[in-house]
Order: structure tokens, then C-alpha cells, then sequence
């Protein structure tokens, strides 16, 4: 696929699955931040048109936004949809049920992607399966956009940035602590932790690139990783902390980050990401109770297509610190932060501007990436000035 056809697409960004919740909020995003813009052409899709019409009208859409009627299963349909645009983005999941085809279309076209995926076995799966025929095509796959995993990865990013202008040097063991957090995970987070686990008791491979920390980079585990799955009492910070749920796929794009950077972040780089419960016998007492949550994984948690309300998604925050120390024994710390609930408010805005960024900012050959290694500092630029992140440097 060669940069002219590209160029020439019809549109810049498709919204796949528009009529599903967060898809809604994508698009609704889209209008309210570029309704008016005529250098940015976009479209919302999905399987029923009747819906996507519904959307058009309850969201106030411009009329001359077009619908595409698609189906995930419909691989004729996936191909035609993937030549007319320069990035497709989905809302599509859990992207291990309905997200291959959609994923292969893209590839085979040579058209950029961007998903909310928090699913690191069928990642691993992907990379593995259709890596090759992407760097053929030009095709830039980015995974990962929104709560999982783009402040986390940047917010490493951030750090390392930091520290090599302060030092020379990178940071060799880099703690991702949660400090605060108000709003809900998304039904589409939990479907995928339940899909997830489901097929990695029918197959062990799965369970192997769950556990492996290196599991999205080389496979190679070239350093032992800390524990972060017991609560414990860390010095440094004066807190408590306890393990964070969506660790388990936030560092293994982290460590994908440092692989394809070659290694920026040095072979011996060590990451982990724990949430601050506080001090004292009730940090103590919370951060056991947080150990011991499982209502993510219950049949009565969250629903894909369900979510909370706009009052909801609107007094909701995160703020993630990253420090570490330096060769020199300096204690450096970033911290990102976000306005609205992580789950729905925060991630819309997150994938709708990494879409954006992959088509209009950056240039990166085809291949598998994660929000660091193909968007970095364009990807940060844009989240502060249109999505209601802040990156701050604080020591």
C-alpha cells in the first residue's frame, strides 16, 4: 500500500461500533471537538443501520456524516470499510471474540488502527500471527488507547524523557502508583478479563503469555520483574499499596514500548504498578480489601454496552504517579492526570485523539506498536491540549 493511496482515502478516522456505549461517546467527542473542523473527515460504523441513524440524531451529528453499515463477521464488508479510511477505531470488543477479522481487513489494507484493548493473550496472538504482513503493507496496528494503557505507558515514557534530560540516564526500575481514582471500569473491561480467562483455562499457552511479563516484546524474560500482586508497605512513598487490576496488561505494553524502542529504557529496566491505599492500620486495611476485590470478574459486575452516567463520567479523575531513582541516587517523579472517569469519559477521548495522532502527526512504518513507540510526545501534545490530560514533572 503506497503513501499516495493512503493520502487519498476518503476519510481520517472510521468510528467502528458507534451504536455501543463507549462507541456513542467516541462520537459524540468527535462532533463536540471537531464537528466544525473540515480538515478532519470522519464517519461512524456499525452492523444496524437503523442505530447508527438513531445515533446520528440523538447526538445531534452533523447530517453529513456518514453511516457505514458493517458487520465484525462480514470479512468482504471489513475490507471495503478498511480501504476508504486512513485509521480505523473500535469499541469493538472483547476484541478476542469479535476483533480479528476487523484487525486482519486493516492489515491487509494497509490501514492504521486503533483499539481499546486490554486483552495481552490475543495481542500476543496477533503480533504473532499478522506482524509480517503489516510491515509488507504499511499497516500501523496501535492496541491499547484508552485507560489501558495510554496513561501508563506515556506516563513511563514521561519519566524516562525526564530523567535522560536531567541525568543522561534512564530510570532502571520505574514504580506506576495510582494515587487517586474515582469513576468505573468499563463492561468492556470486564468482558475481557472473563473472555480472557476462559480461554486461558482451555489453553495453556494463554495462561503462558498471561503470566509472562515479556510476553508482548521478545518472550524473552531478560529480567526478573517485582511482585505486585501482595499488598505491602512501601518505605519510599509512605504508603501502603496494594496490586492494581489493570497491571497485568499495562506493563506488558510498557515492556513492548522498551523492546521496540530498542531498549531505551536498558535491558535491566524493571516495571510495576500498585495503587496507593494510604498510610497506617486503614491503608493497611484497604489495601488488603483491594487484594481481595474480585467484583470485576462477578457475574453481577459491569455489562459491555452499560456504563455510568454523563453526571458520573463527569466527577471522575485519576491521578498516577511514576517515580523512580537514578544512577545518581536522584528521585525523579511525573504524574498524569485525567478529568473524567477513567473507563468512559477518559478513554473516549484518549482513543479518538490516538486515532487522530496516527493519521495526521505521525509517521511510523507498518507493525504492531503500543501509544509510546508510535505516538509519543505528538500523542502527550494532543491529550493536553484537547483531552483533559495533564503530564506534569514533579521532582
Amino acid at each position: 500500500m503506497s503513501n499516495e493511496q493512503v493520502i487519498d482515502r476518503e476519510f481520517d478516522v472510521v468510528i467502528f461500533g458507534a451504536t455501543g456505549f463507549t462507541g456513542q461517546l467516541v462520537a459524540e467527542y468527535f462532533q463536540a471537538q471537531y464537528g466544525s473542523d473540515a480538515s478532519v473527515k470522519w464517519a461512524i460504523a456499525g452492523r444496524n443501520e437503523a442505530k447508527l441513524n438513531d445515533v446520528k440524531r440523538e447526538l445531534a451529528l452533523d447530517e453529513n456524516i456518514p453511516c457505514i453499515v458493517v458487520d465484525s463477521d462480514d470479512d468482504a464488508a471489513l475490507a471495503e470499510m478498511a480501504k476508504r479510511t486512513k485509521v480505523v477505531l473500535t469499541t469493538v470488543g472483547p476484541y478476542q471474540l469479535y476483533g480479528e477479522k476487523l484487525l486482519a481487513a486493516c492489515v491487509n489494507n494497509g490501514t492504521g488502527y486503533t483499539d481499546l484493548c486490554g486483552e495481552p493473550a490475543w495481542m500476543h496472538q496477533m503480533i504473532n500471527k499478522y506482524e509480517a504482513t503489516a510491515k509488507e503493507t504499511g499497516a500501523a496496528i496501535v492496541f491499547s488507547c484508552g485507560f489501558d494503557s495510554v496513561p501508563f505507558d506515556l506516563g513511563v515514557h514521561f519519566l524516562q524523557q525526564h530523567a535522560k534530560s536531567k541525568t543522561g540516564n534512564t530510570i532502571e526500575y520505574v514504580k506506576g502508583r495510582v494515587r487517586k481514582m474515582q469513576g468505573t471500569f468499563s463492561g468492556g473491561t470486564a468482558a475481557s478479563l472473563k473472555a480472557t480467562m476462559a480461554a486461558a483455562h482451555q489453553d495453556k499457552s494463554i495462561m503462558a503469555a498471561l503470566l509472562n511479563p515479556f510476553s508482548l516484546a521478545s518472550g524473552e524474560l531478560i529480567q526478573p520483574q517485582p511482585d505486585g500482586n501482595k499488598p505491602y508497605f512501601d518505605e519510599a512513598l509512605g504508603t501502603w499499596v496494594a496490586p492494581f487490576i489493570m497491571a497485568a496488561i499495562n506493563t506488558k505494553n510498557v515492556h513492548r514500548s522498551n523492546y521496540l524502542s530498542n531498549y531505551s529504557y536498558g535491558k535491566t529496566f524493571q516495571y510495576d504498578e500498585m495503587l496507593m491505599t494510604g498510610p497506617g492500620e486503614k491503608g493497611e486495611a484497604m489495601a488488603n480489601h483491594v487484594a481481595q476485590d474480585k467484583s470485576l470478574a462477578r457475574d453481577d459486575g459491569p455489562k459491555p454496552g452499560e456504563g455510568p452516567s454523563k453526571e458520573e463520567r463527569e466527577n471522575g479523575f485519576y491521578d498516577v504517579l511514576f517515580t523512580g531513582t537514578t544512577s545518581d541516587n536522584k528521585v525523579l517523579a511525573v504524574s498524569v492526570k485525567g478529568d473524567k472517569d477513567p473507563g468512559y469519559g477518559s478513554t473516549s477521548k484518549m482513543i479518538s485523539e490516538s486515532a487522530l495522532c496516527l493519521c495526521k502527526d505521525v509517521k511510523v512504518a507498518g507493525g504492531f506498536y503500543t501509544p509510546a513507540a508510535a505516538l509519543g510526545d505528538a500523542l502527550v501534545k494532543r491529550l493536553e491540549a484537547n483531552a483533559g490530560l495533564s503530564f506534569t514533572i514533579e521532582a
